[in-house]
């Protein structure tokens, strides 16, 4: 990236570490995947301020320019709900950019007005769309492949995945078996200095 990117990186960077990281060697945490860990990261008062969020914002278009041509950029709920509003928000007018969420269990309702199926939600995702999925932290990116895979079935062109987050702990080698790129904002040595 850009110096410029280089110096927005340091600072969401910083404000990670600050709002988001924790570390306990002695009791470490049980994450999602199942893995045990002393590193937690609690990315949603992250993504809540204000400062973070335009910073965000910056550093993923300046990825989505970097990839060029894409229709819609979401992913799977919680984390990808704020990620993709903030993107939407930062769009340039006029951009067509469209924003959705998958659900990890369909309620049945969604898809009424845009037609998209039950589980996806938010604007209408149509068979030839370039998709970029939106993750707030990457682990083994499995949770994130699996939506791709979901949307790969609806015959969208799944362009890479862009997470605030890559722990560092397979996640590249996972999206990259999977034939989806990885783009990290920053990485976990970016915040705990390892």
């Amino acid at each position: 990236m850009a110096n410029s990117a280089e110096g927005v990186q340091g600072r969401l960077a910083a404000r990670v570490r600050d709002l988001a990281y924790l570390y306990s060697p002695d009791e470490p945490f049980t994450l999602a995947s199942g893995r045990v860990s002393p590193h937690f990261f609690d990315m949603k008062p992250v993504m809540m301020d204000p400062e973070c969020a335009h910073l965000i914002g910056i550093l993923i278009h300046e990825i989505l320019g970097e990839i060029g041509d894409v229709d819609a950029v979401g992913g799977l709920e919680l984390g990808a709900v704020p990620l993709t509003g903030v993107v939407i928000a930062k769009s340039s007018k006029g951009s067509g950019l469209r924003g959705f969420i998958v659900r990890k269990e369909a309620k049945g309702r969604g898809g009424r007005k845009t037609g998209n199926p039950a589980g996806i939600e938010g604007s209408t995702i149509r068979e030839g769309d370039r998709v970029v999925i939106l993750e707030d932290v990457t682990t083994t990116g499995g949770s994130a492949i699996k939506c791709a895979e979901r949307l790969r079935e609806l015959g969208c062109d799944v362009a890479a995945c862009i997470t605030i987050l890559d722990r560092e702990e397979g996640g590249q080698d996972a999206f990259r078996s999977a034939g989806i790129s990885l783009r990290p904002l920053i990485l976990r040595s970016d915040v705990t200095g390892e």
